[in-house]
């Protein structure tokens, strides 16, 4: 186990630099463009293909990641996100701006598959790690993985925002790759060629899962993270950086304070569940029980703003609740999707479920932009809402059995 231990906290540690670089060039890019004038059309095309090739990522992913093991793709994952960040180094002020957004749109493919491969190899790291039925402690430590990367992500917007204003766009950009650069080769001796290797020959019809159960919470998955991205890629950074008049800083702090907070809520979201009651366990009804809930924030938030209520009070109350209950069930979700999966599918079946988590952030970048240009704000909320409701219908046909008990409290050495 003390070996295991030590491969996963190797894996969780390349992830970690990883995302705090994938953070930042997500804000680095927005922030950029939005100064240069590009219209909220054009900043969601330039994340477009960064979503896309992360369906096709998260596909071919976990094929590769069983036939080879996991050390591949996340070297491989960790070496394309240097490659994107020195192109978009490159980027010419010169060049028109439909030659731009093709240049940039091409590197942010790139960064959308460096993303996913690393993402998929952290994952499912954790299910061959954890002894077999512990499922207690695979709650938790999928909890935690996501909360953290999730906070680190936050962390990774502020510093995004922080770095444009103090190394300007090229500057900050080869700061990232070289400090992703030490990463890699800090972990490329570390780790075993086999780990997460299927045992026996992996056929390409893996790539489809035969499991229903897994079906349906990729479904569920696909429509959950579309309806945070349909207001949170170009609305929300967009709506406080040219209708409030907030400042590039202030944008960066306030989005990387909200994923921090989401990634410190999820790591606790085990007891957070055990505290409301949820001692029969966590199943397909955890999940839609809490996608109906937040599913009501966003319709409250047009609302509220639709009556001229002070904008940035709403937001600041509504993002608050909305953090919490988007963080219950993003947590419940990745708990699922391994509680769902054998050992030696565990690879395929998580790339299977973040191939749709991907569909669901392309769909939602692209109608941020198009929502927010013809119907403002309150249309990215109420489109959120709707998106939400949907992921909580398809919840309905998910498996009802206890997948995992709550009645064991963490300890202090496990908080």
């Amino acid at each position: 186990m003390t070996a295991s231990i030590r491969n996963y906290a190797l894996v969780t540690g390349a992830y970690w630099g990883f995302t705090l670089t994938d953070g930042a060039l997500r804000m680095l890019v927005l922030l950029h463009f939005d100064r240069l004038g590009y219209s909220p059309v054009q900043i969601a095309f330039l994340f477009l293909f960064y979503e896309f090739f992360g369906v096709v990522t998260n596909l071919l992913g976990g094929w590769i990641a069983l036939r080879s093991g996991l050390k591949v793709t996340l070297y491989g994952g960790l070496l394309l996100q240097i490659v994107a960040l020195i192109m978009l180094a490159l980027l010419q002020p010169a060049w028109s701006r439909l030659t731009s957004v093709a240049y940039v749109t091409a590197a942010q493919a790139l960064s959308g598959i460096a993303k996913d491969l690393t993402k998929m190899s952290a994952k499912s790291a954790i299910k061959v790690v954890v002894p077999e039925g512990e499922d207690g402690a695979l709650f938790k430590w999928v909890a935690r993985l996501t909360g953290s990367k999730n906070a680190l992500k936050g962390a990774g917007f502020f510093l995004g925002a922080a770095l444009l204003g103090g190394l300007g766009f090229v500057g900050s950009l080869a700061a990232m790759a070289v400090g992703l650069a030490v990463v890699l080769v800090g972990t490329v001796v570390a780790l075993p060629s086999g780990m997460g290797k299927a045992r026996a020959k992996v056929k390409f019809t893996t790539l489809f899962s035969k499991s229903a159960a897994v079906n349906w919470l990729s479904a569920a998955r696909l429509f959950l993270f579309s309806a945070r991205d349909v207001w949170f890629v170009v609305g929300l950074p967009v709506f406080l950086a040219s209708i409030l008049g907030w400042s590039f800083m202030q944008v960066g702090a306030f989005v990387a304070a909200w994923f921090i907070g989401y990634g410190m809520v999820q790591a606790i979201v085990p007891e957070i569940l055990r505290r409301l009651g949820a001692r029969q366990g966590v199943t397909g009804d955890t999940a839609r029980l809490w996608a109906l809930i937040l599913a009501v924030i966003p319709m409250a938030l047009a609302s509220a703003l639709k009556l001229h209520v002070s904008p940035a009070a709403v937001l600041m109350v509504g993002l608050a609740i909305f953090m919490i209950i988007f963080a219950i069930n993003s947590a419940v979700h990745s708990y699922l999707i391994l509680a769902y999966s054998e050992d030696d599918q565990v690879a395929a079946n998580v790339g299977f479920y973040y191939m749709a988590n991907a569909g669901g952030r392309l769909l939602g970048t692209l109608l941020s932009g198009v929502i927010f240009e013809w119907h403002g704000f309150s249309g990215c909320l109420l489109a959120s809402a709707t998106l939400v409701l949907a992921a909580g219908l398809l919840s309905f046909n998910l498996p009802r059995v206890r997948a995992i008990p709550l009645t064991i409290k963490l300890t202090e050495a496990d908080a």
